[in-house]
């Protein structure tokens, strides 16, 4: 089983767009941390944690990247790809983090009154340019983990749009704040929360599928097309799964016992050939057994 041509190009495009992304979030974190100490927002706070989360999730997404890159070998012979989701997993682990504290700091705030908010113009100038570098991320990590059929990408991208919808609502909540409802600032930050796990929830639901070996293809829609080649008597033992970009199948066909075995190697190929213009695959394994 050969690595498909390009993945090797395909991993060095993800880690570049992910430290181009790693400086930008580097970027948008060192602003916030001014604002939230200038402002003493507790939501501006929670934003800044989160933006600290996401400095965090490229750093382990590089170094995840480069183990998923690897080209299959004796221990992983379906290759590393599952290592990209169990990324995409890690990510979901610090959102949890970051709802948690963005709560716990919100409801006290709520309960104690806390320190008043005192955003300027310039803290809400600042925070408007974090939101314009953020929805720039989501736009061009979205594109690039579509192009590129990357799990982490998109759970990154995930995690940038709740950054987004955060600071957003931050902008609102300091906005108000200066209009005199010194509420807003911890009522927004639990409705963040909301928002965040809702986030959460899309990203495990997109892992899962891949980690517990989910069938990429139908098994009834592989079988008619292998019956259409001509020389296949039957189709059985079908089983496809998802690892990252890739995607496999195997089943084995039976062909005339009377077939030599260079004809039933030339039917098996023959199958094999229509993996991707039928399904998409990139690596089929078709055995021939005489029947």
């Amino acid at each position: 089983m050969v690595p498909v041509a390009g993945s090797e190009t395909r991993t060095r495009t993800i880690r570049r767009v992910l430290a181009g992304i790693l400086v930008a979030n580097i970027l948008v974190l060192l602003t916030k941390a001014v604002v939230s100490v200038r402002s003493g927002s507790l939501a501006v706070l929670g934003d800044t944690i989160h933006s600290f989360i996401d400095a965090g999730n490229n750093i382990i997404a590089l170094a995840v990247i480069r183990v998923a890159g690897k080209a299959p070998d004796d221990d992983h012979p379906y290759g590393h790809g599952k290592f990209e989701t169990l990324g995409a997993l890690v990510v979901v682990v610090f959102l949890s983090a970051s709802i948690l504290e963005l709560m716990r700091g919100a409801i006290s705030r709520l309960i104690t009154g806390g320190t008043p908010v005192a955003p300027t113009t310039t803290d809400l100038a600042l925070m408007g340019a974090t939101l314009v570098v953020n929805l720039w991320v989501v736009w061009y990590e979205t594109g690039a983990g579509h192009r590129l059929q990357s799990e982490i990408l998109l759970a990154d991208a995930a995690h940038t749009r709740a950054d987004v919808i955060i600071t957003v609502a931050v902008i609102g909540g300091l906005v108000l704040t200066r209009a005199g409802y010194p509420w807003a600032d911890p009522v927004l930050a639990l409705v963040v929360s909301a928002m965040i796990v809702r986030i959460g929830v899309a990203i495990v639901r997109r892992s899962i599928p891949s980690l517990v070996d989910e069938a990429v293809v139908g098994r009834e829609a592989v079988r008619r097309a292998a019956m259409r080649i001509s020389g296949v008597r039957s189709v059985s033992d079908i089983r496809s799964r998802r690892a990252a970009d890739q995607r496999f199948a195997e089943l084995t066909i039976g062909v005339d016992g009377h077939e030599d075995v260079a004809t039933a190697h030339r039917i098996a190929d023959q199958v094999e050939a229509r993996r991707h213009p039928d399904f998409g695959l990139d690596h089929v394994v078709v055995p021939a057994q005489p029947r």
